[in-house]
């Protein structure tokens, strides 16, 4: 029989199974429910009961949806009765809506403290949902003093972690995050979304949705939800636009959910019977997925989440514990792509507990990772973590991102913006428009703290920061050390977009650390580059004569997008192609050894087309004498031609010149101007 395992269970198996474990439940009186006086309107609300009751034994999500809606419609015939109080609070319990769960619970204890066993369990979950965690780890201890002996012996850990969570809840209420979180209302509707994902300019966001008009236009059996499908929205000048069904052959006729993305948007993994795919965006097609391999993907574990390192050789992924999403998601593992093949898996110890992980995600610095845990110190469920990569190679220790980041409920898929200022994830808040929504979280800096609101248990920087606050001045939460260069490759006649190989090199060590390609159908690429080097980047295509850029990012260089479209020109006489990345000491003309990479990339073209002669050049800025300048351009041109020489190269292919200061591509006025001024270039003679 196909597997079809479903998205939402992987994520948030929680949702009912934790009250599962508990054995106890109360039965409704029948003939007490009908109260005092109260004859009119009873059969109609016994058959309710009776009704909701079956759905209730069932024990799935979709049968104590219906439950409750049945319950609910009861409780206003006769609102306090206890037992039907109690089972309206244990409904929501095991819906995405818990934190309802408290107004009826409360009142079911109110009304008869020993209407459960388990009363102050399921209390102290109600309070810890609407995070009044110290009263809620009162009510764990009274269950833990109060339950039989053989209940505890199989559920004391549990209710232990729940105590410990509310001790780590409470310490975080005392420093809540300032942050302004809102719905984005274009992407969602009344159907869930979640597991939002972004590219690193935030130009596009990917997302998973439960909605009506899916593929298969069908209701799964198990949750009475829609099959799942991936949808993407444009981010045109600040405003997400209505997102639109991505279609074949991402989405099919079961469920199909969104894992990962690299920077790009070029690449996406997605989730389907168990294990992780993969697909290429060609053009403005993307490819059918295919399974990554058995390194990755194991035969007798499910496989959920998955993310790429910035420069595409390691992944990230989540590897389960069990191949049942239902009781277990599992560890971080990594794999390292050597060649063109993913090596073994391996366990990132640091970042795994006894719990369970989900959620991977690598930001574009390549430094912090940001995952989902039930282990270290979380308030509840899963709550989202973050790690800086050490030079060791190891992570550092996991780090909370606090309330309201985090909930006493399951928090899962979290992603950063590149610039560390906004993050997006999916919940389930008063202002949603049903089920799981896709809300967007601005990290700000305000002149007076926010607040937890205990009147309504709700946070206070749910909502927009009211005057008071203060005018809401975007920081960062993660200090950015990363520069994202982004454009558009044409051909320079035609003007026409191009695939092209785009090649990141550090000039330090002379290797390679990235190569990707631009959309053959745009033109446009997208490269996240740590601080910390000095990058060649050099642009190919066949038929065409390379192009280099450099860029030079010292280790304190903040967060920066460069725009950098290119041009590449043909290989016809007098083309002219700037070496960029080739280097002298200053006033010197011995070439560094930074150079050899760009010069081996002219050696490469020469010897692919032996029927072509250059002439070298080289240029200065308008400081110096006129005679100084042409001396150290045509020597270091000539050290150009020698290094072309000793690889290989005819002498009588090449030409060389100084031309000084008289051939300026930019101004002389500024430092940026002088130093465009100062290069070596080649022209096709």
């Amino acid at each position: 029989m196909k597997r079809i395992i479903i998205f939402t269970i992987a994520i948030f198996s929680t949702i009912y199974a934790f009250s599962q474990q508990i054995p106890y439940q109360v039965e409704i009186d029948y003939k007490a429910f009908v109260g005092e006086e109260k004859k009119e309107g009873y059969k109609e609300a016994k058959d309710k009961l009776k009704e909701a009751d079956k759905n209730y034994e069932l024990d799935n999500r979709a049968a104590y949806a219906q439950a409750l809606e049945l319950y609910l419609d009861a409780n206003k015939y006769n609102p306090n009765n206890a037992e039907l109080n109690f089972k309206i609070g244990y409904c929501y319990l095991n819906t995405l809506y818990k934190a309802n769960s408290l107004k009826y619970i409360e009142k079911a204890y109110d009304l008869k403290k020993n209407v459960s066993p388990a009363i102050n369990l399921y209390y102290g979950m109600a309070l810890q949902y609407n995070y009044l965690f110290e009263q809620a780890a009162k009510e764990y201890q009274t269950f833990r003093t109060t339950a039989p002996s053989e209940i505890m012996m199989q559920y004391g850990t549990m209710v232990n972690k729940k105590i410990e969570e509310c001790k780590t809840g409470a310490e975080l209420m005392e420093n809540v995050k300032d942050v302004m979180i809102q719905n984005i209302s274009a992407l969602n509707g009344e159907y869930g979304e979640y597991a939002p994902l972004i590219t690193a300019d935030e130009s596009l966001l990917y997302f998973t949705s439960r909605r009506i008009g899916s593929s298969s236009n069908q209701i799964w059996e198990i949750d009475g939800q829609y099959f799942e499908d991936i949808y993407v929205s444009e981010n045109k000048n600040g405003v997400w636009l209505p997102p639109v069904n991505i279609g074949e052959p991402l989405n099919t006729k079961e469920h199909d959910a969104t894992v990962g993305l690299s920077a790009d948007g070029q690449s996406m993994f997605l989730y389907r019977d168990l294990d992780i795919y993969y697909s290429e965006l060609e053009g403005e097609i993307w490819s059918k997925p295919k399974k990554l391999p058995k390194t990755i993907n194991s035969s007798d574990h499910q496989e959920n989440s998955a993310a790429y390192s910035p420069d595409g050789k390691t992944l990230y992924f989540v590897r389960g514990k069990t191949n049942n999403p239902a009781s277990s998601n599992g560890d971080l593992y990594k794999s390292v792509l050597v060649g063109n093949k993913w090596s073994e898996s391996v366990p990132i110890k640091e970042l795994n507990t006894k719990y369970d992980e989900d959620g991977v995600y690598m930001h574009p610095d390549g430094r912090t990772i940001y995952f989902s845990s039930k282990g270290f110190n979380s308030i509840g469920g899963y709550d989202i973590f973050k790690a800086e990569l050490q030079d060791n190679g190891k992570f550092s220790t996991p780090e909370n991102m606090g309330i309201p980041v985090n909930s006493p409920d399951d928090d899962v898929y979290f992603v950063m913006g590149a610039d560390g200022r906004t993050g997006y994830y999916s919940s389930v808040k008063p202002d949603g428009k049903g089920g799981q929504d896709i809300y967007k979280m601005i990290f700000l800096k305000l002149d007076k703290p926010l607040t937890i609101n205990t009147d309504d248990n709700l946070i206070a920087c749910l909502t927009k920061p009211t005057s008071e606050a203060g005018t809401p001045e975007v920081m960062e939460v993660l200090k950015i050390y990363l520069t994202i260069v982004k454009g558009t490759i044409t051909d320079a006649d035609t003007k026409l977009p191009l695939k092209a190989s785009i090649e990141i090199t550090d000039n330090g060590t002379g290797k390679e650390v990235m190569q990707f390609f631009s959309n053959q159908k745009t033109g446009k690429y997208l490269i996240s580059l740590p601080s910390g080097k000095n990058y060649g980047m050099a642009v190919r295509a066949d038929g065409y004569l390379f192009h280099s850029e450099n860029f030079d990012i010292p280790h304190a260089e903040g967060y920066q997008e460069i725009i950098k479209d290119v041009e590449l020109k043909s290989m016809k006489k007098g083309s002219i192609v700037i070496l960029r990345n080739v280097f002298f000491d200053y006033n010197k003309y011995s070439l560094r050894p930074e150079s050899n990479t760009e010069l081996n990339r002219l050696v490469k073209i020469l010897v692919e087309n032996p029927e072509m002669r250059i002439e070298i050049s080289g240029h200065t800025d308008s400081d110096g004498t006129d005679e100084h300048n042409i001396t150290l351009s045509k020597n270091r041109s000539e050290a150009v031609v020698n290094y072309l020489i000793t690889n290989g190269i005819s002498k009588s292919r090449l030409e060389f010149r100084g031309a000084g200061e008289k051939e300026p591509i930019d101004t002389n006025a500024t430092e940026a101007g002088r130093q465009n001024n100062r290069r070596v270039q080649f022209q096709v003679l």
